[in-house]
Order: structure tokens, then C-alpha cells, then sequence
């Protein structure tokens, strides 16, 4: 019996249609997040308001963390896994891309920027957060800019940008700066607001922070030029382009409802924990525009 070519065309579609689709078979961090049924989240313990412990029971808070936790419920919809149980793991500016490269936290939320040099290291999501390396000081202080502090101990915050750009300034600018590297940003306001330091240099959303938390928030101002502008990202394990775009997903899809709006207003303009800390930080245009048009390329380090 002859069959005509088109009558088997269509036998054969039509059994393709009635053939089960199978998912892709999940790899990486999506197989390894499905088979324990855990995701850790790395966090900070004082990068206030983006990541940083609030109370006793030692559980993050902040900006930040908001973020994961939104990438948190895009997993367990895109792994069908209501009861994904999150794991905590505290970070620092040092162990935080360690902690990420050999697998022990799966997600980094915090302050991190996203360079040419920790993108060899790791994978960045599209951007959270845009910042400028300023100073913080006294308001009636004498040290209102970069200038100012030739000679001057200065404080900065140890395996930061900030530290490598302030350290370069002084080193091709013979500025004689005593540079001081804190072990995280609590510490750095600590010798400030003690004297050992007349200026502290950092992300100005992070100063914010800790202005907020001092004695008196009105002795002090968040000052200088920018030495440059940083888009903070989540970090993910480098060459897994899957969980990549998961977590991408997610924080885009805060951004287009509106949801990124509300978060943003809850850690920047409200009071918050512990103490109803107020920063009275409004969002930028460069935050605006990061949200409008999010991307993964780190923002050009611009030195003033």
C-alpha cells in the first residue's frame, strides 16, 4: 500500500503533539537547590539598610535581603517547591566571593559591586542598587573632601572598593594618608565616631546607614566628590547561566510590577529596625534608571 507523503506528515506530527514534553533536565545550582530542598542565602551582619542583622535572633534584614527573598519565591514556582527551606549564612567583604565559588552559599545579597575583577571570580545578576564612594565626617569637621585629608587618618572598610580606590589616591597622590581597613562598616564608624579617624570612606548609601545609627545623626554629613559610581548585584557561582537567569527573572520581575517601589521606600525613607532608624535617603535617578533598564554590566568606576 502506498501512503502519500502528506497523510504521513501528518501521522507523524500528530504523534509528536500526543508525546509527553519533558522538562530540561536541571543542572547546577537548580539540581542542586532541588535535591537538598534548601537554598542558602549569603548575608551581611552590618551593611544597614541592605543586609544586616536587627536583632537577637540573628536573622538578615534589609533592602537586600527583600531582593533574595522575592528570588526565593521565583524558585520554589519555577522548581515546584512551595516548602523550599532557606538557609542563613553570614558573609564578609572578605569570605563573601569564597563562600559563593566553592558552593557553601548559593545567592549574595548585600552590597556587593559588580566589577570587571570580581566577574572573572563570579557571576553577577542584573543590578539592585547604584551608588558613590563618598566620605562621611563630622558636619563641623574641616574635612569636606578628598583634599582635606592629606595626613589624616582615614577609615575605610577592608576587601571594599573603596579601600583599593582610596589606597591608590594616596599612594599616586602622596597625600600621606593613614589608611585604616575595618574588619565591616560597623567597625569603620566606630573609629570615626571615636576620634581615631577624621573621615570615613564608603558607599554613600551605606554612610547613610551608619549616620542613621549614631548618637546624634545631626553631628554628622556624608560629604566629598564621588570617586566613583558602583552597581551592586547578587552574586551567583560563575558558569551557571540557568540559575543565572533565574534569579535575573525574579528581580526583573519586581521591578515591572512596582514591587521594587515599595521596598525600596520601606528600608530608604521609613524608619526601620532596631531602633526606628530613619535615613531620609529618596531613590536617585541613577537607581530610577537602573530599575527602568536593568542590566548585568558593572557601571564604569569613574576616579575623580
Amino acid at each position: 500500500m502506498r501512503i502519500v507523503p502528506q497523510l504521513l506528515s501528518a501521522a507523524i506530527a500528530v504523534a509528536l503533539m500526543s508525546t509527553p514534553v519533558f522538562a530540561a533536565e536541571l543542572t547546577g545550582t537548580l539540581k542542586k537547590i532541588k535535591e537538598s530542598g534548601t537554598v542558602t542565602l549569603g548575608h551581611r551582619d552590618s551593611s544597614i539598610p541592605f543586609s544586616y542583622i536587627a536583632d537577637a535572633s540573628g536573622k538578615p534584614v534589609g533592602y537586600s535581603h527583600d531582593i533574595q527573598l522575592a528570588i526565593v519565591e521565583g524558585l520554589k514556582k519555577q522548581l515546584d517547591m512551595p516548602d523550599l527551606k532557606v538557609k542563613y549564612n553570614l558573609v564578609t567583604s572578605q569570605t563573601r566571593i569564597p563562600l559563593v565559588q566553592n558552593g557553601t552559599v548559593d545567592i549574595e545579597c548585600g552590597s556587593t559591586t559588580n566589577n570587571a575583577e570580581r566577574a572573572q571570580q563570579v557571576d553577577f545578576s542584573v543590578g539592585i542598587f547604584e551608588i558613590g564612594t563618598r566620605l562621611l565626617s563630622k558636619k563641623d569637621s574641616a574635612y569636606k573632601d578628598f583634599a582635606d585629608l592629606k595626613g589624616k587618618n582615614v577609615v575605610t572598610t577592608a576587601g571594599t572598593t573603596s579601600e583599593r580606590i582610596l589606597k591608590s589616591m594616596n599612594a599616586d597622590k602622596q597625600m600621606g594618608m593613614n589608611v585604616i581597613s575595618a574588619k565591616d562598616h560597623g567597625e569603620s564608624f566606630q573609629m570615626l565616631e571615636s576620634g581615631r579617624a577624621v573621615a570615613f570612606m564608603m558607599d554613600d548609601a551605606l554612610l547613610a546607614g551608619e549616620m542613621a545609627k549614631a548618637k546624634k545623626p545631626t553631628d554628622w554629613a556624608v560629604t566629598g566628590t564621588p570617586q566613583s559610581f558602583e552597581v551592586y548585584g547578587c552574586m551567583v557561582r560563575k558558569g551557571d547561566p540557568d540559575f543565572k537567569k533565574a534569579v535575573d527573572d525574579a528581580i526583573v520581575g519586581i521591578y515591572k510590577s512596582g514591587k521594587i517601589n515599595k521596598i525600596y521606600e520601606t528600608w530608604f525613607t521609613q524608619p526601620i529596625p532596631p531602633k526606628g532608624l530613619n535615613l531620609m535617603f529618596p531613590m536617585s535617578d541613577k537607581v530610577k534608571e537602573l530599575i527602568a533598564n536593568p542590566n548585568d554590566k558593572p557601571a564604569p568606576e569613574v576616579k575623580i
